[in-house]
Formats: structure tokens, C-alpha cells, sequence
């Protein structure tokens, strides 16, 4: 059970999706909450194994209240439909809430009026595999890292996988990028095979002696891509750093 303090209303219970999507678009905790029209809780199914965290709405989803329905979320379709999915089979989030006016980067004191819905969020799903598009989104679990050097590697962060990706929006005006993203992207289901494998070799070498001769939690974690130093299973395209995205579609 998680309290959260809701300005003028004392405590409340955030035990579920729904409830936080309800206390995120009642929430005025920073001045993001002053100048949007709809805020943008995130979407998709509540069992979901992959949990995606973009920046912050644009303008497009600041007046459907949706994640990523602009270019940049037609994009991040396409990229779901690489690996057989569909949004409502994965869970769409953001660092904040609400859109930045003029689609600035969202404020650290943005972030952090914000942080505590995604965190729960993230708490509740509980996701085999985190990935994160962009920069910021980044940033919330590798500080000052280079998305040029972080992208396509997975990484475990306070017991959690995390896979980071260039942000869809990169490829509207950078199509050098877009297969790169793409290739990220099409790595996902052999990350989350790996991450299945991992978790499930303990039990079954204990139960299946037969077993003895399959590779050890380690070379699984190698194999699968899943690394604590960053290793992973793509070797990193040559491509500048993203530093940002465009005005009309930051997400």
C-alpha cells in the first residue's frame, strides 16, 4: 500500500493503475499542472512484461491526454509491430505528466513532483524489462550517461532491467538513426528471453540434473544480453548523440 501526500487533500492511496491516473490528472504539484490541458497518466495493459518511459507529452497528447499519438508514437507503433506487439500488450509512460510549455525539457523540480507516480507505477507492474526512450528518461536511472554509448545494452539498476533506446522522434529528422532504433528495438524479445532464462535456470538446475550441462546463470545473462556493465547484444552504431528531440514532438 503507498500514502502520497495530494496538496489540500491530505493522504491518499495509490493501489492502483487507476487510481494514480486519477490523482495525475487531479495533481498541481508543479506549474506543469497550471498550463496543460490534459495531463497524460500512461497506458496499456496492467500485466504488461514491458514497461516504456518516454519524456513528456507534446502537443498532440496534451489535448487527448494519450501517450505518444503524434509522428513519434506512429513510429513507436511500427516498432512494437518489429516484435509482435501492440501498445495495449506493453504499458506507456512518461517521466512528467503534463507537457512542458513549448516543449522544453521538463525542469528537475518537474521530475521530481512527478517521480512518485511513475515509481508507484513501475512498483505496481512490476516489468520484466524497463526500456527508456531518450535522454531523460535515461537519465533517471543512469545519470550523465551518454545515450550514444547506453543504447542497445541492458543494464540492472535497483533489482530492475533496463534497456535503453534512442527516442523514436530522433528518426523524424535524423533518418540516419532510424535503423539503428529499430535493430534496438527488434533485440527486445531475445533481452526478455534472457531475463526469463536467468530467473528460471536456479530452479530448474536444482530440480533437473539433466540439466548440469546447460550454461550457468552468468553465460545466460551473457547470452541474453543482460549485463551489469553494460554489455549487451548489439555492437553500437557509429551515431552522434541524441540531444534532443524536435519541438512538435517531444515525448
Amino acid at each position: 500500500m503507498r500514502l502520497i501526500r495530494i496538496w489540500l487533500g491530505g493522504w491518499t492511496l495509490m493501489n492502483s493503475l487507476d487510481e494514480i491516473a486519477q490523482l495525475v490528472r487531479q495533481c498541481s504539484d508543479c506549474e506543469l499542472g497550471r498550463t496543460r490541458n490534459n495531463a497524460v497518466p500512461g497506458e496499456g495493459s496492467p500485466s504488461a512484461e514491458l514497461m516504456i518511459i518516454g519524456e513528456g507529452p507534446g502537443s498532440q497528447e496534451d489535448l487527448t491526454g494519450r501517450p505518444f499519438v503524434g509522428r513519434a508514437g506512429q513510429f513507436l507503433d511500427e516498432l512494437l509491430g518489429y516484435i509482435g506487439l501492440t501498445r495495449g500488450d506493453v504499458f506507456i509512460a512518461n517521466m512528467v505528466k503534463c507537457r512542458p510549455p513549448g516543449n522544453r525539457d521538463p525542469l528537475p523540480a518537474e521530475v521530481m513532483a512527478c517521480d512518485k507516480y511513475l515509481e508507484r507505477q513501475i512498483e505496481l507492474l512490476n516489468p520484466a524489462l524497463i526500456v527508456t526512450l531518450g535522454r531523460v528518461s535515461l537519465a533517471r536511472f543512469f545519470p550523465g550517461e551518454s545515450m550514444t554509448q547506453a543504447r542497445g545494452k541492458v543494464r540492472n539498476k535497483d533489482g530492475r532491467h533496463i534497456y535503453p533506446v534512442m527516442h523514436p522522434a530522433a528518426a523524424l529528422y535524423r533518418q540516419e538513426v532510424r535503423p539503428g532504433i529499430i535493430e534496438d528495438f527488434k533485440a527486445i524479445p531475445g533481452v526478455l528471453e534472457g531475463i526469463r532464462n536467468a530467473e528460471a535456470t536456479p530452479t530448474a538446475a536444482a530440480l533437473a540434473p539433466a540439466l548440469a550441462d546447460e550454461p550457468s546463470t552468468e553465460q545466460q545473462l551473457s547470452l541474453g544480453g543482460i549485463s551489469d556493465t553494460g554489455a549487451g547484444p548489439i555492437t553500437e552504431a557509429a551515431v552522434p548523440e541524441l540531444t534532443s528531440e524536435p519541438p512538435e514532438e517531444k515525448q
